[in-house]
């Protein structure tokens, strides 16, 4: 009974991890938030800008690491609250707009 309870708790995490990076309708806008840490401000900033992206639709993280473009989607301005990291580094919290084309 028990290995049956883990496997379904297993199924069931899977299948809510595919709902919550399965791409967004068309026509459609969210707001997403992320968080990046890093040695640098910007770096924290790309991590928060990654994480977006990779929260929203994989194609577009890739297409936008190697070439900056975001096809099917816009990514609106993005803001960022930054502070220096609790041991080293830098901390920021970040959110955006993205609507799906």
């Amino acid at each position: 009974m028990r290995t049956i309870a883990v496997s379904m708790i297993a199924v069931l995490a899977v299948a809510a991890a595919t709902v919550a990076t399965a791409p967004a309708e068309a026509k459609s806008c969210f707001k997403k938030a992320a968080e990046g840490v890093a040695l640098t401000e910007s770096l924290a900033k790309f991590q928060v800008d990654a994480a977006l992206l990779q929260a929203t639709d994989w194609s577009i993280y890739f297409t936008w690491v190697g070439g900056g473009s975001t096809p099917g989607y816009t990514f609106g301005p993005r803001s960022y609250k930054c502070s220096p990291g609790q041991v080293m580094g830098w901390q920021c919290k970040g959110s955006a707009t993205l609507c799906k084309l």
